[in-house]
């Protein structure tokens, strides 16, 4: 018999199908509902006078429908315990679940994208829910500010300036559930304004091509060299760029390369959309203030706590200025919940998100050690790119070596690399991505001693 729980249906909604005699109807629609799941085990079912009620059917016909489906083992029942579904066998919930499941796990886990979730400030993260819950005004309680919540904007501006060297104001600042939604609406401002095709690295991030080939945008691929974007390449007037530390190639926007963007970006008057993805994790160089800075005019800079917190926060920003204010004019277009932002700009007031960042800055950097320490003994003759910075670094073989087989034998022993072919358009660039921010510092070096033993002899 299956173990009672303390759900209670007291609503069913059940659809009598008007075949035969009533009991029988409301059988085979309660059956309906437990095998497929939508009534799960465990779960007590109203009396049989509120269900025919709800049924709008005699109390016999409900009684007499229980009483088949406890013979059948649908249900079970016991006095003064009501009745409640003891089915345990497979339903098209379960069967979700199951394929879910399925879905591939790894023992190690070098993908490129996640911060380290283990680290999420569980408890500063609920303190600051409950403070946001308390003293958060009762006329932001309504339908929120396009715009973003206002505090939230003004504690963003503050923070932009003084760590990223941004020129911003909270009225420039745009709170958007993340990277993706913001160049989602700044897309189809573009082509509001007749931009038809914006450029990108290439390699770089496939879901935000995607995500910009969604809007109607057409997108040219820009090569990316040892000095970052390669600037004279530039045709149109819009480019998405990750200066700072481009993905997946790790490289910096070389000084002269910065300025000649804001060149092309003032002649052509066009607009340039700087992905400021991972600028808080900084090891061997100092911090490389934002493009936005230097050209606010031009420059439209984009940002999420999807690295520094976590993808499920879902809150991120851009900041517009000038002109492209206009890129703003979509109404239709809300930010994440005011609660949740209320409870970032908590959590940003407090002080608690500086020192989670810097606790995940000497985190990450004793982290990136032990993976150098590892690669230099495993792979001493790779090549090694893109790490005095960020989450991930590339890895690039001696001698030519097919990374799509490799990265299939080594998911076949458990181990998840990304070959850096996986983010290429026309770029003959080719080697590995690792990523390390949510690997555990104890796994590191057998990982890394799992993928040697996948190289081909």
């Amino acid at each position: 018999m299956a173990k009672q729980s303390t759900r209670a249906a007291w609503t069913v909604v059940l659809t009598l199908d008007g075949d035969g005699k009533l009991h029988r109807q409301v059988e085979r629609a309660l059956r309906g509902a437990i095998r497929s799941g939508r009534v799960s085990t465990g779960t007590v079912l109203p009396p049989s006078r509120e269900l025919a009620a709800q049924l709008d059917c005699s109390r016999w016909a409900v009684t007499q429908a229980y009483s088949q489906l406890v013979t059948e083992g649908y249900l079970a029942t016991r006095v003064g315990s009501g009745t409640w579904v003891s089915w345990s066998g497979p339903t098209q919930r379960t069967s979700r679940r199951t394929a879910a499941a399925s879905v591939a796990t790894y023992r190690f886990d070098l993908a490129p994208g996640a911060p380290d979730l283990r680290a999420f400030p569980r408890t500063r993260w609920a303190e600051a829910a409950r403070a946001a819950a308390r003293t958060v005004p009762t006329a932001d309680l309504g339908y929120p500010d396009e715009q973003g919540y206002l505090p939230l904007r003004e504690l963003m501006a503050d923070y932009l300036q003084r760590s990223r060297g941004a020129i911003v104001s909270a009225a420039d600042v745009v709170i958007r559930s993340g990277v993706s939604a913001s160049v989602a609406q700044l897309c189809v401002g573009l082509r509001a304004m007749g931009i038809d095709r914006i450029a990108v690295e290439d390699p770089g991030w496939t879901r935000l091509r995607t995500v910009i080939e969604s809007t109607g945008m057409r997108v040219d691929p820009v090569p990316v060299d040892e000095h970052g974007l390669q600037v004279e390449r530039l045709s149109g007037r819009a480019v998405v760029v990750t200066a700072a530390h481009q993905f997946p190639t790790g490289v910096v926007l070389a000084p002269h390369r910065r300025l000649e963007l804001i060149d092309w970006a003032r002649r052509t008057n066009g607009v340039i959309l700087e992905d400021d993805y991972d600028a808080e994790f900084r090891y061997d160089r100092s911090p490389v203030g934002t493009l936005q800075g230097m050209a606010p005019e031009h420059v439209v800079l984009l940002g999420s706590v999807s690295k520094t917190l976590s993808p499920a926060i879902g809150i991120g920003w851009f900041v517009a200025q000038g002109p492209w204010r206009k890129l703003l004019e979509r109404p239709s277009v809300l930010g994440p919940s005011t609660i949740s932002q209320a409870t970032f700009a908590e959590l940003m007031a407090a002080g608690a998100y500086d020192r989670h960042l810097r606790a995940m800055q000497r985190r990450y950097k004793r982290r990136r050690d032990l993976v150098l320490t590892a690669l230099h003994h495993e792979l001493p003759t790779w090549t090694i790119g893109g790490a005095a910075a960020g989450l991930h670094l590339t890895l690039t073989p001696p001698t030519p070596v097919d990374t799509s087989q490799l990265a299939a034998a080594a998911r076949a022993a458990g181990t998840r690399i990304v070959p850096l072919a996986d983010y290429r358009i026309h770029s003959t660039q080719d080697g590995l991505v690792l990523g390390y921010g949510n690997i555990p510092d104890n796994e590191i070096s057998p990982a890394i001693h799992t993928l040697r033993g996948c190289l081909p002899r």
